[in-house]
């Protein structure tokens, strides 16, 4: 295994120049080019004013060559997780210029040739980074990285787990755009001398193809481990995986499942923060393996029954109370749920929490979120859920409104009649983003208005036969032809991404439209089945709306898990 060296001293220390820094469409990546390539960055960020720079690179190994060449240019580097509209409205207001991905008319830099080798060590104490949380609102908060904590949290992972993992390739599902993927598929790789693959892998056809090729470590998220295709062949690889690691969200009991039986262990589950850093592990062996063990340097406590820590990876040697509850064992703590989220609905208090708790624990929900709507000046609550076996059989046999009597009677037993939830949306998956989290924005659009009234006629995991109502109530009638109400195109492609969403987990990013046709008009009061085929290996859905009269519209449109 190669020495370890410090991210202050990497390009100062040098290694040999043909060392394998990353893997890139069957070509090895070797430390003078790396060298090489992170001088380029450096003279052009250098020739740029101010500290401040926002980076977006979907290939891993460009990026950590930028990422080196702003600090060391001295620049504070701001990592947008997306390049939605309105990320970059807000990023352009915050920094001073951009590199990598990024929209022409933002001017994005690019490296030029330079031979310069004075490599001089970077200051811990400098202010080197910034994240953003995704936020359970979906409005990010900003959160600022001192080198020093990176490189103590790299250090901390590096004691962990570098002997299990020795020279292994890293591969990864997950983007190195925000701070899980950043630490395990950039910083610690480099620092401990591992090589990476340059690109993601969104499909299991490609990670399992990257198996086979020899030694690996796996860094992925609940939302990929929980997609494993049983019909693959991964004990062809089962021999090169030395680990597989999991954060950004609880690893579900399918996940865990999946790995133990396709992968042939279980996942070393990570639990931390942006804001904390990572806080503690564990490799569960059972399902009621509950405890996490703390990494190395830190301290716990509890405070109002909510979890805090001291730890080498925050800003300051201080207490940061999180919002988990948590109960404390000799070596670690076990989990107990986030912290009770508090609203006040008709002069009551409720909580949300508590809320998701009680309906998880009937046994007719796997899971729940409870998300508060604005309609008009009253504001109600909704849920969000992903049946059981036991409440699949109900939602098919009786019907959504007796699945939906059955939550509201166990809720009565701990909550007012005034406080119950009135809509209900029922999901084959959770919506996640592409950190692997769902968004109460992601939840509340469910229940857009813009939404018809529809019933699940056929579901499976690769086939979906929706049956829509398109009453002429319905806003997409308004505005768009005036002579005639008429469903626009856009809106039967907006209701097939949308409802194939909540039927099938698709990747998260759009990429593009094939073969959409649109051969019959959709008026006011049709009665039209939707028919959605997916193909998890192509990362391909196919929609057919029709009706009495034939078929109205078709089309593929295609999904991957990195943003292009």
């Amino acid at each position: 295994m190669a020495e370890s060296v410090a991210l202050e001293e990497l390009l100062t220390h040098g290694r040999p120049s043909d060392f394998p820094v990353a893997l890139r469409d069957g070509h090895v990546l070797g430390f003078a080019a790396f060298q090489a390539r992170a001088a380029g960055w450096r003279a052009a960020f250098e020739r740029r004013e101010g500290r401040r720079l926002a980076l977006y690179f979907e290939d891993t190994y460009e990026f950590a060559a930028a990422l080196l060449g702003a600090w060391h240019a001295g620049k504070c580097v701001y990592l947008p997780s997306d390049l939605q509209p309105a990320t970059l409205e807000r990023l352009a207001r915050e920094v001073e210029g951009f590199a990598g991905q990024v929209p022409a008319s933002l001017s994005p830099l690019v490296p030029e040739e330079a031979r310069r080798s004075d490599w001089r060590p970077l200051s811990s104490g400098a202010r080197s980074l910034v994240v953003y949380t995704s936020g359970s609102s979906g409005e990010p908060a900003a959160m600022d990285k001192h080198l020093g904590q990176l490189t103590r949290e790299v250090h901390t992972l590096g004691r962990l787990f570098d002997a299990r993992v020795g020279d292994a390739r890293v591969l990864a599902t997950v983007s190195h755009q925000h701070i899980y993927g950043l630490l395990f598929r950039v910083l610690w790789p480099l620092t401990a001398g591992r090589p990476f693959l340059a690109r993601s892998l969104p499909y299991p056809e490609e990670l399992l193809a990257e198996l086979t090729k020899g030694p690996s470590v796996l860094v992925a998220s609940p939302a990929h481990l929980k997609r494993l295709p049983g019909t693959l062949a991964w004990e062809s690889a089962r021999g090169n995986l030395r680990a597989v690691y999991s954060s950004g969200g609880p690893l579900p009991t399918e996940a865990l499942h999946a790995c133990r039986t396709l992968l042939g262990q279980a996942p070393v589950e990570v639990y931390g923060s942006s804001e904390t850093g990572g806080i503690a592990w564990r490799q569960r062996s059972r399902e009621d393996d509950a405890g996490w063990t703390l990494m190395p340097g830190l301290e716990v406590r509890l405070e109002d029954d909510a979890l805090a820590v001291r730890s080498p990876h925050l800003p300051e040697d201080s207490w940061f109370r999180t919002e988990d509850r948590a109960r404390l064992l000799p070596e670690g703590f076990e989990l107990l749920g986030r912290k009770d989220r508090l609203l006040k609905l008709e002069e009551k208090r409720v909580s949300l929490s508590a809320m998701e708790r009680t309906l998880v624990a009937g046994g007719l929900l796997t899971e729940a979120r409870v998300v508060p709507l604005q309609e008009g000046l009253r504001v109600t609550l909704a849920v969000v859920a992903v049946p059981t076996a036991a409440g699949g059989r109900l939602l098919t046999g009786q019907g959504k409104r007796s699945l939906n009597q059955a939550l509201r009677e166990q809720l009565a037993h701990g909550f007012e009649p005034a406080v119950l939830p009135r809509r209900f949306r029922y999901l084959e998956a959770m919506p996640v983003n592409s950190q692997g989290k769902s968004t109460e924005a992601a939840l509340t659009a469910l229940f857009d208005s813009r939404r018809p009234p529809l019933r699940v006629l056929e579901q499976g995991p690769e086939k979906a036969v929706l049956s829509l109502e398109t009453p002429a109530s319905l806003p997409q009638f308004k505005g768009h032809f005036p002579q005639k109400a008429i469903l626009p195109g856009v809106a039967q492609i907006e209701w097939a991404i949308q409802f194939a969403r909540e039927l099938f987990t698709l990747p998260p990013h759009f990429l593009r439209m094939e073969v959409v046709k649109f051969q019959q008009l959709i008026v006011p009061e049709t009665q039209v089945t939707l028919e959605l085929t997916w193909s998890a290996a192509k990362g391909s859905l196919h929609f057919k709306y029709t009706s009495e009269a034939g078929t109205h519209g078709s089309g593929r449109i295609l999904f991957t898990e990195v943003h292009g």
